[in-house]
């Protein structure tokens, strides 16, 4: 007798949310992703590190896909490494302020080593955050774009332990060689036109709803924008707050930084977060 498989459907299955309590003491927090950083974009990487180093934020949340591509924590070892001289920064950065980290698409084989080298504190995928005011659920958002169904078959396999320890026991370089190629596929795809998927809504209601949040922040899909949610299940007020990418080298000349107050949030410049 052969037994069935049942595949649980994303859309209404109720995700496993971690809970993080934000100190009572914070009156600003900031909030930004998808900055991409790679040596080949020093204007991106320089501000970054400024903004960092002068936000007037009580605390700095990441919410993914801060590097272009992670080829795994060793790359911290390399003598002279761009991963390095980042978590050199972010350590620093961390000693004015708290930094949280979730992975991405990107970065998602950043380990413990790369938290201990960076000073943060990981966050889980999702996590609600309790603080004044509304909860907030946080997440890097790849996972909520059902209908990137190729992306979502490989997310599925690139999240097994199995799998990433057969590509952590690839020598360095030719991970690096593999990430490059990867690179090069994602830039052929948006040049040639290729939409980013959305954050599906039956999806995004429900995992609204099982953490009891009226707010959820993301970034992922490059589509910065302020979504109304009204109607059950958790009625009016609900917000999907959609994070900026930073690609300040590029033609779209975008950065961009979430600030939350207890008094609602505010899209800023990083040199208007660092002043204010």
């Amino acid at each position: 007798m052969t037994e069935s498989i049942v595949h649980s459907d994303p859309r209404t299955t109720a995700p496993q949310v971690a809970q993080l309590q934000g100190a009572p003491g914070w009156l600003a927090i900031d909030f930004i992703s998808d900055l991409h950083l790679q040596p080949t974009e020093p204007q991106t990487v320089q501000a970054w590190r400024d903004y960092l180093m002068h936000s007037q934020a009580d605390a700095i949340f990441i919410l993914g896909d801060l590097f272009e591509v992670w080829v795994g924590d060793d790359a911290l070892d390399e003598p002279g490494s761009f991963e390095a001289e980042c978590a050199a920064v972010l350590h620093e950065a961390a000693q004015k302020r708290p930094l949280f980290f979730m992975v991405g698409n990107r970065d998602f084989l950043a380990g413990d080593e790369f938290l201990r080298r960076g000073g943060m504190k990981g966050l889980a995928d999702p996590t609600v955050l309790h603080w004044a005011g509304p909860n907030i659920l946080l997440s890097h958002g790849d996972a909520l774009c059902l209908d990137d169904v190729e992306y979502q078959q490989f997310r599925s396999l690139s999240r097994s332990a199995i799998w990433q320890q057969q590509l952590l026991t690839q020598p360095l370089a030719v991970r690096r060689a593999i990430g490059k190629s990867a690179r090069s596929e994602s830039e052929q795809r948006k040049q040639g036109g290729a939409p980013y998927a959305d954050a599906d809504a039956q999806m995004t209601a429900n995992w609204m709803h099982t953490a009891h949040a009226p707010w959820l922040i993301h970034g992922h899909t490059h589509q910065p924008a302020d979504h109304a949610l009204g109607g059950d299940p958790l009625g009016d007020g609900q917000w999907r707050i959609v994070l900026s990418d930073w690609h300040i080298d590029a033609d779209t000349h975008r950065a961009e930084v979430l600030r939350v107050t207890p008094e609602g949030w505010q899209r800023m410049t990083p040199e208007q977060a660092c002043a204010v």
